[in-house]
């Protein structure tokens, strides 16, 4: 490089240029090495953690296995563990962290390449433009992703979990991320659990595990021992992230930070960071074009050789060739419609961590999500009323059925402050309000006394007087109360009969609801206590189904989804029968292929793939079991978008392509792994933003086509004019003016317009992958002959019309003209590309015809004529260039052409 500068360069070049082009060389040289050196440096995967089986062992032997004891450690014990266990956390990148990131690109080298070569052929004008554009490119970029983190900080921010800590057995409050194996906590309903423990006492415990299993419904829990395979089937522990939804516990810390289960999850991911498509995408381009623009460059000096040129001439032009072959404007232009993607996200509620991941939504073929909370409202509501004849939903019920519902809520305690204790005793409320139920009837009942629920119970009983009787009323499992009943309201309760409501218990459960039974009976008149002995010889009442209800959008989103070509997947940890039946709702499909955690366990990973191809919902799923899933459409090469809310996605959202975390009751774990939050949950959110995506990527290729095209046409009409006359038809400054005015601002509006909304159905239409490939390639090849063909034609003309230097400005003008031209057709009546377009057409003019201006970049003002030859060309040109069928194919705003 610093011979080719000094041999080139005017005579007198000084040691000190020489030596500053070394130093830019050997600089450019260290960064390409540590860009092609940056994926090695990634952490391998971490493997899960091995875990003691504390679920199945008695409470005195896990107390003795972490040498505390009930009534918890001392301060110098904790104080002790705790530094044993390594603290650590995210780092926290700077500004200048994050702008080097952002030049880790494979185009970066190329550009590199072209300012070294500007400098060489004595511009150094033009390389300070080309390292600038990189240098703004990369600050943009970096500054954009500072604000981003900012902007997910405030949305969800990382609060500490407190927990009531046993020291020597005095409770006091504790920061939940100092806890360590073997403390004791108390914990009562309400509160998050801070780590994973095992239950030492309980009394009526249920917890709600909906953000680690995805199970929507309260599991009781116990301190006996359980010997289950499933965490969700655990009743003797209680996971970190989950909330209590009952009674209260003491428990022990088995298990902190990366131990959890939770934890153990996303070990399998650390360190794993997906490759950006936009930089895949580049290189490709790179890969193709660079040796064309070289070869052309050599066949510029080759050519001027052969014609008898000075060597120091032919150099000259053939380096001013390499150097516009250079697309200065590419990073920054993906860089910006990567951003102005993010800030219209923004408006809708959908915040993005890293702008790149907007790229990649463009692509997502396969959406993996967690029923609860995405599908459903994660609300348990009254669904579904039955008798021992018939069953309706609640908006048709008929007087019997209201009958039902009105022995349940007698059998419901009232709410304490506005709230329930239990989610379906506010369900059963909540199901009674909106069938115009009461608890008092014509008899005006009242309530006496009550039994109230607990899970070895399984039920909740009133007395009350109606009338002259006393009632009593109760509620609760099917097969704790069937048992107790010895009539129907028709009459005696036979084997037949307790058949058939037992069948009604079964279909009920598998379309997806749980089951509650309500039964009564009278007592003796006197009666004002109740014990669980009056809790038999009782008549059945009727069942109700509660359920998960599903969104009201979320089955017009999913077809949206489908329509889009991606395939939709369901992870949950709910029973295979009620999972089945959920996506069976959102679905225009009856059956759906289900598998479960147990299958996907028996299978390795070449039989997964093969078994995912059509799979519908994953049903007892693990947070293990959900990044096999991902992991397995990764090596079909399918691009995977997962989202979730819970612990139990965290694993699965940080290792697929897209992140996507719900951050209106998401947990801090599923938004840190998140690449993106979805502030309102919404299922059509997500829609939206993968549209967006698609948009963003489209008018992306529409900019890359008029970008790359437009140079590759440069380099075809020079190297032809080259040929033909022996010299460059342009000079490396005319070169260099060419790229200001259409490689930066008309290809930057056509990056960044925003989608019209008439585009949505095209855009959904397109294939994640099918507008990727070749339909660039030819976009490319198109605009490239379109800008080849009117420079040429308007430089030709002219030499036959005035002498050369008029002709190398028809050329400039053709040249512009044609490209922005074309800009202006893929654009239609956006205002940004309009004025963009015109403000680069009226500034060539202010330049071709200011004397002084243009002489010093080797034009001369134009007659009337020469102006008309310019326009005639670009005109015919672009016509052209129009009765091709348009080979970009959607153009990401419009649709088909």
């Amino acid at each position: 490089v610093a011979g080719l500068f000094a041999l080139t360069g005017p005579a007198g070049r000084s040691g000190s240029q020489v030596l500053s082009a070394v130093g830019v060389a050997a600089g450019l040289a260290m960064g390409y090495a540590g860009w092609q050196a940056r994926g090695a440096t990634r952490r391998p995967l971490a493997p899960p953690l091995p875990t003691t089986p504390w679920h199945a062992m008695p409470v005195g032997a896990v107390l003795d296995e972490l040498a505390t004891r009930r009534t918890g450690l001392s301060e110098q014990e904790a104080r002790t563990r705790r530094g044993e266990r390594a603290e650590g956390g995210p780092s926290r990148w700077g500004l200048i962290r994050s702008t080097a990131d952002e030049l880790a690109n494979p185009l970066t080298p190329v550009l590199a390449a072209g300012a070294v070569g500007s400098a060489a052929v004595g511009s150094l004008a033009d390389a300070a433009l080309v390292a600038g554009v990189m240098g703004l490119s990369a600050l943009v970029g970096g500054v954009q992703r500072l604000a981003t983190d900012k902007t997910i900080a405030r949305l969800s921010p990382r609060s500490t979990t407190s927990a009531r800590v046993l020291r020597d057995g005095d409770e006091r409050e504790e920061d939940g991320g100092r806890l360590v194996p073997g403390d004791v906590v108390r914990l009562a309903a309400g509160e998050v659990v801070p780590a994973d423990c095992r239950i030492v006492e309980a009394a009526g415990l249920e917890a709600d595990e909906s953000s680690l299993t995805g199970e929507s419904l309260p599991v009781p829990k116990s301190s006996r021992p359980a010997f289950a395979r499933h965490v969700a089937e655990r009743g003797s522990m209680l996971y970190e992230g989950t909330t209590v939804a009952a009674g209260e516990a003491t428990a022990v810390v088995v298990a902190v930070g990366d131990a959890t289960e939770t934890g153990r999850a996303m070990a399998v991911t650390a360190g794993k960071a997906p490759p950006s498509g936009v930089e895949e995408r580049l290189a490709k381009i790179t890969d193709a074009t660079l040796p064309f623009a070289l070869g052309s460059a050599f066949g510029v000096a080759g050519s001027g050789f052969f014609y008898g040129n000075e060597l120091r001439q032919a150099l000259s032009e053939g380096v001013s060739l390499a150097v516009a072959s250079v697309p200065e404007g590419l990073p920054l232009l993906v860089s910006a419609a990567q951003l102005a993607a993010t800030r219209r996200l923004s408006t809708h509620g959908v915040f993005v961590r890293n702008p790149r991941t907007i790229e990649a939504l463009g692509r997502v073929d396969v959406l993996c999500f967690d029923k609860t909370g995405t599908l459903t409202e994660g609300e348990i509501r009254l669904a579904r009323v039955s008798d021992a004849r018939h069953e309706a939903g609640i908006d048709g019920l008929d007087d019997a059925l209201r009958g039902v519902i009105r022995t349940a809520k007698r059998a419901t305690p009232h709410a304490q402050n506005g709230n329930h204790a239990h989610v379906t005793d506010a369900a059963v409320d909540e199901g009674a309000v909106a069938a115009g139920v009461r608890r008092r009837d014509e008899n005006g009942w009242a309530e006496l006394a009550g039994l109230p629920f607990e899970p070895s119970r399984a039920y909740h009983a009133t007395l009350g007087r109606s009338g002259d009787e006393r009632l009593v009323s109760v509620k609760g499992a099917p097969e704790v109360l069937l048992p107790r009943c010895a009539m129907t309201r028709a009459g005696r309760l036979d084997d037949a009969g307790r058949r058939d409501i037992e069948a009604r218990v079964e279909k009920l459960a598998r379309s997806g609801h749980r089951v509650l039974a309500v039964a009564e009976r009278t007592v003796p008149r006197a009666r004002d206590r109740l014990t669980d002995d009056d809790v038999g010889d009782l008549t059945f009442v009727g069942l109700l189904g509660l359920a998960d209800v599903l969104r009201e959008t979320a089955v017009p989103a999913v077809a949206g989804l489908r329509d889009a070509g991606i395939q939709i997947v369901m992870l949950t940890g709910d029973h295979p029968s009620t999972a089945g039946a959920i996506a069976s709702n959102v679905s225009d499909e009856e059956h759906q292929h289900v598998i479960t955690g147990d299958e996907i366990d028996a299978l390795d990973d070449d039989a997964l793939a093969a078994a995912l191809a059509d799979v519908d919902v994953v049903a007892r799923c693990t947070p293990t079991h959900k990044v096999r899933v991902v992991q397995a459409f990764q090596n079909l090469g399918r691009t995977v978008a997962m989202t979730g809310d819970g612990a139990n996605d965290a694993a699965g959202i940080r290792l697929a392509d897209v992140g996507i975390a719900l951050g209106g009751r998401g947990t801090a774990a599923a938004k840190a792994a998140a690449d993106m939050i979805v502030a309102d949950d919404k299922l059509e959110t997500i829609l939206s933003a993968l549209i967006e995506g698609r948009a963003m990527w489209a008018s992306v290729r529409q900019a890359l086509a008029i970008l790359v095209g437009g140079n590759l046409g440069e380099i075809g009409f020079t190297l032809a004019g080259s040929v033909a006359g022996g010299s460059s038809p342009l000079s490396a400054r005319q070169l260099l003016l060419v790229n200001m005015l259409t490689d930066l601002a008309p290809a930057l509006a056509i990056a960044v317009r925003a989608p019209r909304p008439e585009a949505v159905l095209s855009l959904l239409g397109e294939g994640p992958e099918s507008s990727l490939g070749g339909a660039l390639t030819r976009g490319i090849a198109q605009r490239a002959a379109v800008t080849a063909l009117g420079a040429g034609t308007g430089w030709t003309v002219a030499r036959f019309t005035g002498p050369a230097v008029r002709a190398r400005t028809v050329g400039l003008v053709a040249l512009v003209g044609t490209q922005l031209a074309q800009t202006l057709t893929a654009g239609g009546r956006d205002r940004v590309v309009v004025l963009s377009a015109v403000g680069s057409a009226l500034l060539l003019a202010a330049i071709i015809q200011t004397p002084g201006l243009s002489a010093f970049f080797g034009c001369v003002p134009l007659d009337p004529l020469g102006w008309a030859i310019a326009l005639g060309a670009v005109a015919a040109a672009v016509a052209a260039g129009r009765l091709v069928p348009a080979a970009a194919g959607a153009d990401g705003v419009g649709g088909r052409r």
